[in-house]
């Protein structure tokens, strides 16, 4: 796991030493164990190593192969065992145990399809000097980032946006992203960023870049494969099959010359990854593995109870971090930088201190349980989706079971199916929270994709192809990755292995959400690994924090830095706006925009 970066001169120019290492050196955090570059005639490449598989100098970036190949790449292709055997077989030989030089001859045997063999994530640029071309790609889910900018003069990529701020001639703010996040909560759900010209690599994409004439073209290599064989399963052979599956995920993210532990919520996702990798551990090492769960000061979301029921059920070495405000308050000004762009609550600030805690644990690599929920429908927002499936007496029977195996009440129920399948209805509640908006603004304001994902409450399996990619799982994986490298930390996300995700999908919906449970191929898949009181439990909270206690102590902080915010100025109409009276999550984003701009110096 690393930070990577390039620039390429479009004046045909070699790049300046001083410049690249500039640029290299702020994400130092991502890769404290070394740093290396390389100059071709017209580019460069930097690279900050954090050390995970094979912790010699053979693994060093950028890493150079045969006379016309050289990489720097940042993430884990976790099958690269499986892959080097097949290339030896083939005749080719290795000189480092890393995966990074498998990708290379992967790539000199497949070509831009090598992508298609690695299990993982990654983020890497090649430079191939017999097509004179760049070489970029993001892995299938986008785990990793990968962010790029253009002028007249250059085309500069990295794995932080910060990195690229340098060559930007004014820092704007993306005006349309920041409407989309303040009145609709949407992040990270299309290829801009809130910097207007900074762009990311989607998900599942490669990028070549022709050093010739310096132009470039993206193209998506992979879209979620449905195997239709999956569907005629019976519901027993499928949560048998569905375990398998998990399990081996598990087990392929545990190779590490480092130790490996995990983030344990309480819920079922952290809880199913902590049991298996517990087993897997214990077993190949008699070892207990160390879980890290985030412990808050409020009784409603307070899930350590949980945490302590699954360490005792699995032997693990449970560790409690314990923030409270004033490490939230101390913090505010550090996450913000770190998550570099607005965010949707406090609560990331609790994976913040977990990775924290990872890193002065010594604990590089940590397991997390991102993707759970968009691939096992695991969301109350589901429910409309799942009760629009069924026909007659099935749907009043669902709606039943749904109210009572779940936190929501009859009442939430219906009002989560009129909201949630009824765009304009659905747009006009945000119009109304956001009215403090300027009239010009608010009226002209609409959603595509928000019409798309409504619309979509009709095809279970296009939501979730909607969640994973746009609305949903690309924003948790900014959280997580920023949080995570912050501290100089893998994380890894068994539940985002491809074939797990396929399978998931695959499978009938009515396995995943049966008699009102939410993922309920899960909860059978898991059961006896974990105690009954945590695979069936009703509510799902997550890493929460107590977000409106923390807010009242910044009232008047929070007051001050919206009203002087210059970019908040031109979208709001302050005579309108009550700070007093408005929601939690909208006050947060008020202020996050407005901490940002400051911190980023970012102009309107």
């Amino acid at each position: 796991m690393c930070g990577i970066s390039g620039i390429v001169n479009r004046m045909d120019q070699p790049v300046e030493q001083a410049v690249i290492k500039q640029m290299t050196d702020v994400v130092a955090h991502r890769g404290p164990d070394g740093s290396g570059f390389w100059h071709g005639p017209n580019f460069a490449f930097g690279h900050r190593r954090l050390s995970i598989i094979d912790l010699s100098d053979n693994g060093h970036q950028p890493m150079p192969y045969g006379e016309n190949l050289v990489i720097t790449y940042n993430g884990e292709v976790y099958n690269y065992v499986e892959i080097r055997e097949n290339l030896s077989a083939l005749g080719y030989e290795f000189r480092s145990q890393s995966d990074t030089e498998v990708i290379l001859a992967a790539y000199r045997e497949w070509g831009f399809s090598c992508v298609d063999q690695f299990n993982g994530m990654w983020s890497f640029c090649i430079y191939d000097k017999e097509r004179n071309i760049l070489f970029c790609s993001r892995d299938r889910f986008g785990v990793k980032p990968f962010y790029f900018f253009k002028n007249e003069k250059s085309f500069v990529f990295g794995s932080e946006i910060k990195q690229l701020l340098p060559f930007c001639s004014e820092r704007k703010a993306n005006k349309q992203i920041l409407l989309d996040y303040l009145v609709l909560g949407y992040e990270d759900h299309c290829d801009e960023t809130f910097f207007e010209g900074i762009q990311k690599l989607e998900q599942g994409s490669n990028l070549m870049y022709d050093l010739s004439d310096h132009t470039f073209e993206i193209h998506p290599y992979y879209d979620l494969n449905v195997r239709n064989e999956l569907r005629l399963m019976d519901e027993e052979k499928a949560i048998s099959t569905y375990r398998e599956c998990l399990k081996d995920s598990v087990k392929l993210r545990m190779r590490s010359d480092v130790e490996v532990g995990t983030c344990l919520s309480g819920g079922l996702d952290s809880s199913s990854i902590t049991s298996i990798s517990a087993e897997i551990l214990r077993k190949d090492s008699n070892r207990k593995i160390k879980a890290i769960h985030a412990k808050v000061n409020k009784k409603s979301i307070d899930e350590s109870s949980y945490a302590k029921k699954v360490s005792e059920f699995c032997d693990t070495d449970l560790v409690m971090v314990e923030p409270v405000e004033d490490d939230f308050i101390s913090s505010i000004d550090e996450v913000i930088k770190v998550q570099e762009e607005p965010f949707g609550s406090p609560s990331v600030f609790l994976q913040y201190f977990v990775m924290k805690k990872a890193r002065q644990m010594n604990c590089l690599v940590m397991l997390d349980g991102q993707g759970g929920d968009e691939t096992l429908l695991g969301y109350e927002r589901y429910y409309p989706a799942y009760l629009m499936q069924l026909r007659g007496l099935k749907k009043v029977r669902g709606f039943l079971q749904s109210s009572e195996n779940s936190k929501l009440s009859k009442l939430q129920l219906i009002k989560y199916y009129l909201y949630f399948t009824n765009y304009r209805f659905r747009l006009k509640k945000l119009k109304q929270r956001s009215r403090f908006l300027k009239k010009d603004i608010l009226e002209k304001f609409s959603s595509g994709l928000m019409k798309e994902v409504s619309s979509s409450y009709l095809d279970i399996l296009k939501l979730q192809k909607l969640e994973i990619k746009y609305t949903q799982l690309p924003h948790l994986l900014r959280y997580e990755d920023r949080n995570s490298m912050a501290h100089s930390v893998e994380s890894r996300l068994p539940f985002l292995d491809y074939r797990l995700v396929e399978t998931a999908l695959s499978l009938p919906d009515e396995y995943k959400i049966s008699k009102g449970w939410t993922k309920n191929l899960l909860r059978n898949a898991v059961s006896p690994f974990l105690p009954k009181e945590v695979v069936w439990r009703k509510d799902k909270l997550g890493f929460n924090a107590p977000e409106e206690e923390w807010l009242a102590k910044i009232n008047d902080e929070i007051s001050d830095s919206v009203m002087n915010s210059e970019i908040l100025k031109e979208l709001i109409d302050f005579s309108k706006l009550d700070m007093k009276n408005i929601d939690v999550r909208t006050k947060w984003r008020l202020f996050n925009i407005a901490k940002w701009e400051k911190i980023y110096k970012v102009q309107r």
